[in-house]
């Protein structure tokens, strides 16, 4: 399909991108020859960082307006986060606040989140700045004056930032009353953003998140590749057309994760059906091998998301759109010794492959969704959801109500206490995981 072709020319373009930092400003990226792109022509992003943003015990801070406080990307980071790269025992507060602009954050960071002293911030703005209206060049230049303080705010305070662009919109926002213009302006408008906010994380030399256009080449195709529930169709942006559901947080979840520098690498096991052995690393121990049959403890997870890939209120849906699996989500499996096809059990899926197959490795977690870890990864997002509904409550009831009003530092004192076993309910809730798979071969 034309989105998988964009994935493709995306990968190709990544690979060519020129020597000089200079000469990638004027390059685009690839558009799908469908007529939704004709009025949009949006720079290339810049790759990735070539390293992990965070470093073993960092407090990470997920900043952004109400598409953050709907607090479903950022409990899908902080999951993957946990569950999938425990060792680095990271910690992560969301401070997503409903209808707020890029001033709006600026005037409450020290407050709310800068006082924790956070090593890395994803901030998350753009939508609500672009104020459902076309664009207009004195609105950039707000959007990129105000986008660029907080970035030297977070760095002046010792923090690393990646700059998010906004999502893209699928339809007119019914609530905003000074709305104007048609839907492709709003989102020509946001395009532009997006590339502004390209321009304040290459001056400052911060990473960059890009949302905006993976979501919008999603929006566009969605429809046609899963064509819906019958009175329900498939809408990547959200009823609303402004707000998504889980697939489109996981399309966001992918960019941050990325620009954060993980590389997607959750294990690898290797067995040798000649020799009966098996080994394992990255988190991933064997206990026994017999006759095929590996035994396994893992202390790390994989990402896991077996809903149905043809609705919008799917994670596993989302990750359709995106390279999820190949880039952030890669437990490998090798086979070594076969003399013909075999079928690998795992947990209650099995797939036949053949010996080249096996040899050359395959991805767990991508082949087999319904998967050992499954349950247990789920326990570790209700905790992540419970911890994350208290700081929406902590920052916007406590800090900015009554209590903070009248005496912040024991606001802040007291909502800490709160906070303090929701935070190790998170911690506490990963644990061993033994699994077993089964390699069977005819003959």
């Amino acid at each position: 399909m034309a989105v998988a072709l964009g994935f493709a020319q995306a990968k190709a373009q990544e690979a060519a991108r020129p020597a000089d930092p200079a000469a990638a400003t004027y390059q685009y990226e690839a558009k799908p020859n469908d007529v939704a792109f004709e009025k949009l022509n949006p720079r290339l992003a810049p790759p990735p960082p070539a390293k992990l943003l965070l470093e073993k015990g960092d407090l990470l801070a997920i900043a952004g307006d109400s598409i953050t406080e709907q607090r479903m990307y950022s409990r899908l980071i902080e999951t993957y986060l946990i569950a999938c790269m425990p060792e680095m025992e990271i910690e992560v507060r969301q401070y997503g606040w409903s209808g707020e602009k890029t001033d709006g954050f600026l005037r409450r960071m020290d407050n709310d989140c800068l006082r924790f002293q956070p090593d890395v911030v994803t901030l998350s703005y753009g939508m609500n700045d672009a104020r459902y209206r076309p664009y207009d060049v004195t609105n950039g230049r707000w959007y990129a004056d105000h986008y660029r303080q907080i970035v030297r705010k977070c760095q002046a305070a010792g923090a690393e930032v990646v700059v998010g662009s906004p999502g893209c919109s699928g339809k007119i926002a019914t609530w905003v009353k000074s709305r104007s213009g048609t839907l492709d302006e709003h989102n020509q408008h946001l395009c532009a953003l997006r590339d502004i906010a390209i321009d304040v994380a290459e001056q400052q030399h911060v990473a960059f998140a890009d949302v905006f256009w993976p979501m919008y080449q999603a929006k566009v195709f969605a429809p046609g590749r899963y064509p819906g529930q019958g009175w329900r169709p498939y809408e990547m942006c959200g009823r609303d057309g402004i707000h998504p559901d889980w697939a489109g947080h996981a399309i966001m979840a992918y960019a941050y994760l990325r620009a954060l520098g993980i590389d997607g690498d959750l294990g690898r096991i290797h067995v040798d059906m000649s020799a009966d052995t098996a080994t394992a690393e990255g988190g991933h121990e064997v206990v026994s091998m017999k006759q095929g049959e590996v035994s396994l403890i893992s202390h790390r997870y994989p990402f896991c998301a077996d809903g149905p890939v043809d609705r919008d209120d799917s994670v596993r849906s989302g990750m359709t759109f995106v390279p999820f699996d190949d880039d952030l989500n890669r437990l490998m499996l090798t086979v070594s010794g076969l003399s013909g096809i075999a079928t690998v059990t795992w947990g209650n899926q099995s797939h036949t492959y053949s010996p080249a197959q096996l040899t050359a490795g395959v991805n767990l977690a991508a082949e087999f969704t319904d998967n050992p870890f499954v349950d247990a990864f789920e326990d570790v997002s209700q905790a992540v959801a419970e911890k994350q509904a208290f700081e929406t409550h902590q920052i916007k009831k406590v800090f900015h109500g009554q209590s903070g009003q009248k005496n912040m530092e024991k606001a802040v004192r007291e909502t800490e206490q709160q906070r303090a076993p929701l935070a190790q309910a998170v911690r506490q809730a990963v644990r061993p995981v033994r699994h077993v798979i089964r390699i069977h071969t005819k003959g």
